[in-house]
């Protein structure tokens, strides 16, 4: 019997943190009315100028290698080391979430045999790519879900580019044949690095996936090494300088969409360039845009299949760029407002926005809705 039993992955909800979470408390153990803090790592950005073009309060995170939590849903980890990623490539990556979790397992959590199973729902999403009126260029997006715990993660690895990412935990779920007994802090951080659904590295470099409602889904059979969706994502931050490069490394793999849901991915680099890379019948094509939601854009048969309302934002999101060449990270936010599902009636909400400042290499992070609040991060280049 071969030692890794059989373990099949989710990433989905821990039960551990009560819901999404408790209360954030200060120094003197009172809680929070808006979610800040006076803990170590986050702080009131001392820059006010900077602040204004981000949210009426924003606070700087300095996260450290225990998951943080900043306010009820949203939590935030550092990670610094070996994340086994090119050592997951080199065994031929995977076809499915299963293969990802039993390289986990057979690399990182030796002794905990339990059983896991990827159990995501349909999501929606928007993004803009805009040149920044202060010099290079912004990148927004919208993660639209029912109220889920997120997690943020800072990466530093051993070998590849740091960047900043974000993670729905409720695709990390605990599963059956853990037998009542929870993942550890380390178990989530090392599982989540394998999970994100948008971030951007050191070199300026942003990536999404957004999903698209269609009966097809993604299932290259070539022969080449293979990836997950969320797993295209970390190669992308972990390897990736430019959208001409994530092609390139695109292509180098068999794409598997994780649960047979249909995705597309929209890239932009420190340049301006900007992409929606899409899968037409198992063959990869790239469009430019510098708008994306959740239906195709590729010119063919199936350009536009996806749901109506991605139509409406996108319409918007176009109408907010014309005659705007450059954008203020004010700007970005309110074009995320104005597309966010507040303003409609298919999710329960908009569960984070995220301007990324591809220049500056900085991210400026609005749980819920709540755009007077931001959450701003820093990637230091390695």
């Amino acid at each position: 019997m071969k030692k890794s039993l059989v373990i099949v992955v989710v990433f989905i909800l821990l039960i551990s943190l009560a819901g999404c979470g408790a209360h954030v408390s200060d120094a003197d153990g009172d809680d929070s009315k808006d979610g800040q803090s006076g803990r170590e790592g986050v702080a009131v950005m001392e820059n006010a100028e900077e602040a204004d073009a981000l949210a009426d309060h924003a606070v700087t995170v300095q996260a450290d290698s225990e998951i943080e939590e900043l306010e009820k849903g949203l939590s935030v980890v550092r990670y610094e080391g070996e994340d086994g990623f090119n050592a997951f490539l080199s065994e031929g990556g995977a076809k499915t979430d299963g293969e990802v979790v039993r390289f986990l397992a057979g690399r990182f959590f030796a002794g905990n045999r339990g059983v896991f199973t990827m159990n995501t729902q349909a999501f929606g999403c928007s993004t803009i790519s805009v040149a920044n009126a202060g010099g290079g260029y912004l990148f927004g997006r919208n993660f639209d879900w029912n109220a889920c715990d997120a997690l943020v993660i800072t990466s530093y690895p051993k070998e590849g580019y740091a960047s900043v990412s974000t993670v729905n935990l409720d695709f990390i779920r605990q599963g059956a044949g853990m037998a009542g007994s929870l993942l550890s802090d380390d178990m989530m951080v090392k599982a989540a690095l394998y999970a994100p659904l948008d971030g951007m590295n050191e070199k300026g470099l942003c990536v999404s996936v957004n999903m698209i409602q269609d009966g097809d889904t993604i299932s290259q059979d070539t022969g080449k090494p293979a990836l997950t969706t969320t797993t295209a994502i970390r190669l992308l931050l972990n390897q990736a300088a430019a959208v001409e490069e994530a092609l390139e490394l695109l292509s180098q793999y068999d794409l598997h969409a994780s649960m047979n849901y249909m995705v597309h991915f929209a890239i932009a680099d420190a340049d301006g360039n900007s992409v929606a890379v899409e899968y037409i019948d198992n063959e990869m094509v790239a469009t430019e845009t510098s708008v994306l939601t959740n239906f195709y854009l590729a010119e063919g048969e199936k350009q536009g299949i996806g749901t109506s309302q991605s139509h409406e934002r996108f319409d918007i999101l176009t109408e907010t760029l014309t005659g705007k060449p450059f954008m203020t990270q004010a700007e970005v936010r309110d074009a995320l407002d104005s597309v966010s599902k507040d303003n409609f009636n298919e999710f329960e909400s908009t569960e984070w926005s995220i301007v990324f400042d591809q220049a500056a290499l900085t991210a400026a992070y609005y749980h819920r809705e709540n755009y007077g609040n931001a959450y701003f991060f820093q990637i230091a280049e390695k």
